[in-house]
């Protein structure tokens, strides 16, 4: 079908910058769209970084070193950020002045201010779509849990854990880097840097924490530099939050973690519901596997597994009988926000990325974490967003 080109900026062209550039070449795969992004800039303060694109994306027409060339550019349209936290306040309000649509990474500011920096810029400019970068819930065994939560089949909700954990900072030889400064990466530590994926989900249903009880552990507190000298490790390697939430006629536990080291995870994300009719549990560890357990007073209780496929927000050319994964999670990300900048209220999908108020529960609860941490009691959390 013909499609609406949306020219896009890409503002931190490493890792991330580079899933996105493959997603929009991956973009025929999807069946209903007719919105499709166009990668026309590519902005990185290393030089080197920019090879990769040449190869690969002859539609960009514009690299360059600085951020605000690229934002004064008329053929930019909308820009996707991955940088460093404590770029992010300046950065994104400058991209959102501009008038360029924004995906920014998470936390979406370094600390609190910074985030409220940046929603003053947010409701100063409401025709700019703001939204926050947090692919994991685009995955068919977390869609099933959205359903599931939005149609009411639980019953009474028992208690909720979700958590995102990796493993390779367990290495204490494992260079230094920017996630791993609290200049950098910000005080939250790995709760900054993981959190919002956690976050994202409870915050959607209206699952809001009232206080927490925060246990943060800097387990490795130095690691070699590009020099092999031996420097300060100031971050936060894992985080364990027990909050108390209260949604509607409800109240209930909710069990968060946030781990850098975690051992033998990679790179797993977990969601899990209890209810008293229905609990579900899935982790990106078995993408193919959703995990339930439905229950009748009387009846025995029995967890079942079910093999998903590739179901998706947006139906690709994918069998369903393949096993989804993170690139297929990104891709579908990528188009929920393509879809919502085309078709606003009216989307095809209609599922939302993560929206910037979501960002703020985080970034409520994060703070209050710290000061639990500092004080060993239990914070209220503020209200987000």
């Amino acid at each position: 079908m013909p499609r609406r080109r949306v020219r896009f900026g890409i503002i931190g062209a490493g890792l991330m910058g580079r899933e996105f550039a493959v997603a929009s070449a991956r973009w025929p795969a999807l069946l209903d769209l007719d919105v499709a992004p166009e990668i026309v800039a590519v902005c990185d303060v290393d030089p080197a970084a920019f090879a990769w694109y040449r190869e690969r994306f002859p539609s960009v027409a514009l690299y360059t070193h600085d951020y605000r060339e690229l934002l004064a550019s008329d053929e930019v349209e909308a820009v996707y950020c991955a940088i460093p936290h404590n770029l992010h306040a300046q950065v994104y309000v400058d991209a959102i002045e501009a008038g360029k649509h924004l995906l920014g990474e998470k936390p979406f500011g370094i600390d609190l201010p910074a985030y409220e920096r940046i929603m003053r810029a947010v409701r100063a400019h409401p025709e700019v779509l703001v939204r926050v970068s947090s692919e994991f819930p685009f995955y068919p065994g977390a869609q099933r849990i959205v359903q599931a939560v939005q149609q009411g089949r639980l019953g009474r909700i028992i208690e909720v854990r979700a958590g995102f954990l990796h493993s390779s900072d367990l290495d204490p030889n494992k260079p230094i880097n920017w996630k791993r400064r609290a200049d950098t990466n910000g005080e939250y530590g790995c709760m900054g840097d993981l959190g919002m994926h956690v976050v994202h989900l409870p915050a959607r249903f209206g699952w809001l924490p009232k206080n927490v009880r925060a246990l943060l552990s800097n387990i490795v507190p130095e690691r070699p530099d590009q020099q092999g000298r031996m420097v300060p490790c100031d971050t936060w390697d894992n985080a364990i939050l027990a909050t108390e939430v209260e949604a509607e006629d409800q109240s209930f536990p909710m069990i968060l973690e946030t781990k850098r080291i975690s051992p033998g995870e990679t790179n797993t994300w977990y969601l899990e519901v209890m209810g008293t009719e229905r609990s579900l549990a899935f982790s990106t560890k078995r993408p193919r596997t959703l995990r339930f357990l439905e229950y009748r007073p009387g009846g025995e209780q029995a967890w079942q597994s079910l093999d998903l496929g590739h179901e998706s927000v947006y139906r690709t050319v994918t069998g369903g009988i393949f096993e989804f994964g993170f690139p297929d999670a990104i891709l579908q990300m990528w188009a929920a926000f393509l879809d919502e900048l085309a078709h606003g209220e009216e989307m095809i999908g209609g599922f939302r990325c993560a929206t910037p108020q979501e960002a703020g529960v985080s970034h409520s609860l994060f703070t209050a974490a710290l000061e639990s941490h500092r004080t060993s009691a239990v914070v209220p959390v503020g209200a987000g967003g």
